[in-house]
């Protein structure tokens, strides 16, 4: 059983007629250039933007939940996240149990343990940098449980050190029967977390497979504008422009 399922999910020109499935226990990754749809497939699946087309969520149509529970099944990281207030780092990632309208202390530490964000949990979120303030969304995030958890370059404002950490993070997570679909950019850590991969291209999904099956250099090259060396033997694997 499909922890998500989508078939025929179109919106507008943004995304046309994408089919995907996450299982438990795996990262999906959702590579392609800028503008790809990568982001908009997110937000469709998270139910943030509306779609033609079926989505479900444990084998069920996602429609017949209501927001709420849709909420404590799916969460989404989006790419870009702000915050209004001056508040504190640990009421920011207490948000995350909205969907459950509690403040499990348990789930919230365990958060912030992930994320690796407690020597900050008492400062104010507008005191971060960019880099911190990211480690603080993803906590906020894995504080709800979600079955599934959706990220949308995740990595992107952090150095090396926090985007493999935050990768382990995600990978962990889906040890515990839960399933990550994340947005990814940099493609030799795509294909070092994912169990599998899906291409996009100008809206439209042109490959789905495992790392081997989707990242071959005449199909990332025609699909970038650019040559592209791919050494998946290599440990860790090395995917990078020519």
């Amino acid at each position: 059983m499909a922890l998500i399922s989508a078939h025929n999910i179109n919106v507008d020109t943004r995304v046309i007629n994408a089919n995907l499935e996450l299982h438990a226990g795996e990262i999906l990754g959702v590579i392609g250039p800028n503008g790809a749809g990568k982001s908009t497939l997110l937000n469709a699946l998270a139910g943030i933007i509306e779609c033609s087309g079926d989505i479900n969520i444990n084998d069920q149509a996602s429609d017949t939940f209501d927001s709420k529970q849709r909420a404590q099944l799916v969460g989404l990281l989006p790419q870009s996240v702000n915050s209004a207030w001056s508040i504190n780092v640990s009421d920011v990632v207490e948000l995350g149990r909205l969907p459950w309208g509690d403040n499990n202390t348990d789930a919230i530490q365990q958060a912030m343990e992930w994320a690796a964000i407690e020597v900050f949990s008492e400062r104010k979120i507008d005191e971060l940098s960019g880099g911190e303030r990211a480690r603080v969304w993803l906590a906020r995030v894995l504080a709800g449980q979600p079955k599934v958890l959706l990220a949308d370059e995740p990595i992107a404002n952090l150095d090396i050190h926090y985007q493999v950490s935050v990768m382990d993070v995600l990978k962990n997570y889906t040890a515990e029967n839960h399933g990550v679909i994340v947005a990814i950019h940099d493609l030799s850590l795509a294909a070092r977390y994912c169990d599998r991969l899906c291409l996009m291209e100008q809206g439209k999904i042109i490959a789905v497979g495992t790392p081997s099956e989707v990242l071959k250099e005449e199909l990332l090259s025609s699909t970038f504008g650019i040559p592209v060396n791919v050494n998946l033997n290599h440990n860790p694997p090395i995917v990078l422009p020519q």
